[in-house]
């Protein structure tokens, strides 16, 4: 009996010893914190909190000193038995400011981010989550320093410092998304990425060419997803998971997102879904009326008709819906390798080119149909990281990727019969192997090695749609055309003293082009493109730490982009009475960019930043008049059309001012607002100036937060500025009719002011809800550049779910 009862007690006191898991929570919502190190040097033990916010205390039992750190966070020592005798909860206080946060994206490794020369911002999950945007477009332009266009409610184009499209490089868990297709028109892939399965997103402002080769002109935004997590040094099996449902009644949108986390020790797997419906988008009431939609095409007995609009604040058709899955397993053998491997699919349904559908022919419309099949985005990745602290490396990261894109384009024009499908695909394959080498602990140096090819796949249809009859069309682009590009870099990092950071790098680029054409339906005079360009590009910067709440940053930086198979290979109608060719003769475009920024912090109150910039781009590749066959016109689509095409005939500049400031007002209350200002001209072929297409009107937003206990609120004001008539330039191009009219009869853009309320409760640990109301004035307006109206007045809701 009495060995019986002793071996119970040795049970029992095995199992409590087991069950010490401490929790870590945010001392102000109450939420657990992922990703919480836990530090005890007697005895020695290092753990991370998982996705719940726990840690198993085994390995820390007896300590009299465990320190707990997360960026963004103060660090608390606590001892054992305090721990215990506590709960075995601790709750962590935010920092006023994110200090100590790192940057991955600038060198392609963790770096604190005082350290980087060059502007960024960054954006988490939680961020995320409390703006709920509809789709990743949404989402930069949520951060108040990326501008973004869009000609369909299915768009969004990031602006960065005046360049945009394939000036501005799209990267995914460190996998370029940038193909041989990205256009210099606007392009809206960024809305394949799902904004509900990222971890956090990072915007690298200026040129990124050292780093990430072509297109890093106007910057790199690169965007991690959520990565499979292991289970705690004490054994078990992790299981979390999240369920997000979402609507608002601007386009009725109805999301619903789950996703599901199982972690071993050694296997990690992680599961994602998204779907998302979105109806026609309602505009506002209160606004240029020259923005309403008041009829609209509809086909009724074989026959097309102009309707009235019932509802002229209703932009039809626009709504459409997306798909977005995403599948990892992680392996870590041991504790030098980890492999992950990543599959990613996204599909649209197919969606209204709607700035396309307005425009005008004498007192009707000119198209009857014009739409984009779905948008189809697939990828699959492998990332191998390995840890050695061997002669060559310290750290070794390799890359294997394949993507798939399909997007297609269908128009039909106003009492025609003929439907034209012109669809292309492309194959991206790529492969990164990057290393990282510390010489002392104050100099490392990054170096690496890149290959990419792209195969372009693309054809026409023509389909008379009274008789079905399909008959073979022209390709947008020529079929089967490859764009191959290798790399070499290296960047070197040297801290010379506590004040002072050093940063330089140089990247070698070689790029070649090759494109076949097809002269059956058009008269080419000649039947191939086989471009080679080589580019050489650097970068220096300097970070001086003069007080610990004073920083200067200055940097200078070269970009290239070299012309891909849109530039040298495209068929197109750019604009009524106007097509582009393909020019086979093309070289690189190169930007320098010089830089410098302070940073100031008064104690734990005021923190601002401030950056000015001055950027040259030349030899740019600009759309100019050309000649095809000594003819300045051709027949393109039964309309006579001036002859143009992509050429190295301009030079451009920009510069501007980002500032951003947040003031820690008290009592749960903080201000922060960013602001941008930028200006730019483009030369044009009589040597005149003309004003940069893609350099946006002043913008910016201003935000109060609040934040007590378990609930967070939020009221913000987002702005732009005017952009006059005399101020639009080449921008026009005959779309006079997707504009304002000023008091002179003249189109322009207004200026605009919308008021957006948010606010989120924590209910319990696993629960939580959201609402809002955007554009809370329901004013009707229309960002710079775009095809498409606002939102209105938008009334949102959420639930989540931490499971």
């Amino acid at each position: 009996m009495k060995s019986a009862l002793i071996l119970g007690m040795l049970l029992l006191c095995a199992t409590l010893a087991r069950a010490q898991v401490l929790t870590i929570r945010d001392d102000v919502t109450g939420r657990p914190l992922a990703e919480v190190s836990a530090y005890s040097g007697r005895p020695p033990a290092i753990a991370r909190s998982n996705v719940r916010g726990r840690i198993d205390l085994t390995p820390f039992r007896g300590a009299d000193s465990i320190r707990f750190d997360l960026i963004g966070h103060r660090t608390v020592w606590r001892s054992y038995d305090s721990l215990v005798a506590g709960g075995l909860t601790v709750y962590m206080e935010e920092t006023p400011f994110r200090t100590g946060e790192v940057i991955v994206s600038a060198t392609r490794w963790q770096l604190q981010k005082r350290e980087v020369p060059a502007r960024s911002l960054t954006m988490h999950a939680t961020d995320i989550e409390r703006e709920g945007p509809q789709t990743a477009a949404d989402m930069l332009g949520a951060s108040g320093e990326v501008f973004i266009q869009k000609s369909q409610l299915g768009g969004g184009s990031p602006i960065l410092r005046g360049f945009a499209t394939n000036r501005v490089l799209l990267v995914v868990d460190g996998v370029r998304m940038n193909t041989a297709i990205f256009r210099s028109g606007n392009v809206q892939n960024v809305i394949s990425i799902d904004p509900l399965a990222l971890e956090r997103t990072e915007v690298v402002f200026g040129p990124g060419s050292v780093m990430y080769g072509s297109d890093a002109i106007g910057g790199v935004m690169s965007f991690s997803t959520m990565q499979p997590r292991l289970a705690n040094g004490g054994g078990g099996t992790l299981l979390a998971g999240d369920v997000a449902l979402r609507t608002g009644s601007a386009n009725f949108e109805k999301t619903g997102h789950a996703d599901l986390m199982i972690g071993l020790r050694r296997w990690g797997f992680l599961s994602s879904v998204t779907f998302s419906d979105f109806g026609d988008l309602r505009m506002g009431s209160d606004g240029p009326d020259a923005y309403l939609r008041p009829r609209y095409v509809e086909r009724f007995g074989g026959r097309d008709s102009i309707v009235t609009n019932d509802d002229p604040e209703r932009q039809v058709p626009s709504g459409y819906s997306m798909l977005s899955l995403m599948q990892k397993i992680r392996f870590q053998p041991d504790a030098h390798w980890d492999l992950t491997y990543g599959a990613h699919y996204s599909r649209t349904s197919d969606y209204a080119r709607y700035d396309r559908l307005l425009r005008p022919r004498g007192d009707g419309l000119r198209s009857a149909e014009w739409y984009y099949g779905p948008q189809i985005w697939m990828m699959h990745a492998l990332n191998i990281t390995h840890g050695s602290g061997g002669v060559l490396y310290d750290d070794m990261r390799a890359t294997l990727a394949y993507q798939f894109f399909e997007e297609s384009r269908h128009d039909r024009d106003f009492g025609g019969s003929t439907l034209r499908h012109r669809t292309e695909s492309v194959d991206a394959y790529s492969a990164n192997v990057d290393f990282s080498k510390s010489f002392t602990a104050d100099q490392t140096l990054y170096y690496g090695v890149e290959a990419l090819h792209n195969v372009v796949s693309s054809f026409g249809e023509d389909e008379d749609i009274a008789t079905g009859a399909v008959v073979p069309g022209p390709s947008r682009y020529p079929d089967g055309s490859t764009w191959t590009s290798l790399a070499a870099y290296a960047n070197y990092r040297n801290r010379v003293s506590d004040w002072l950071a050093l940063q330089a790098g140089l990247r070698y680029n070689r790029v070649a082009l090759d494109a076949e054409f097809d002269p059956s339906f058009y008269p080419f005079s000649f039947t191939e493109a086989r471009l080679r360009n080589g580019a050489l590009n650097g970068s220096f910067g300097t970070v001086l730490s003069l007080r610990e709440d004073t920083q200067l940053s200055l940097g200078v930086a070269t970009g290239f982009r070299a012309p891909n198979i849109d530039d040298a290979g495209k068929v197109f109608d750019s604009a009524p009475g106007s097509v582009v060719v393909p020019n086979p003769d093309l070289t690189p475009e190169f930007a320098t960019n010089v830089e410098a920024g302070l940073t100031q912090r008064f104690g734990d109150v005021l923190r601002f930043e401030v950056t000015g910039y001055h950027t040259w781009l030349t030899d740019a590749l600009v759309r100019r008049d050309y000649t095809l066959n000594g003819r300045d016109s051709i027949m393109y689509d039964g309309t006579p059309s001036r002859v143009q095409a992509i050429q190295n005939a301009a030079e451009a500049w920009v510069q501007g001012v980002q500032l951003a400031v947040e003031f820690q007002l008290g009592a749960g209350f903080r201000l922060v607002a960013h602001l941008n200002w930028q200006k730019g001209e483009e030369q044009l072929d009589d040597g005149s100036a003309a004003p940069l297409r893609h350099a946006a009107p002043f913008f910016g937003l201003t935000r109060l937060f609040y934040k007590r206990h378990r609930f967070e609120a939020e009221l913000a004001a987002v702005y732009n500025g005017e952009v006059g008539y005399e101020d639009l330039g080449q921008q026009l191009d005959g779309r006079d009719y997707l504009y304002a009219v000023d008091a002179n009869g003249n189109p322009y853009t207004p200026a605009w002011t919308i008021f957006n309320l948010k606010a989120r409760y924590q209910l319990t640990d696993m629960l939580r809800f959201s609402a809002g109301v955007e554009n809370i004035l329901d004013t009707r307006y229309r960002p710079y550049s775009s095809g498409i109206t606002a939102a209105g007045r938008n009334l949102t809701a959420g639930v989540y779910v931490t499971l």
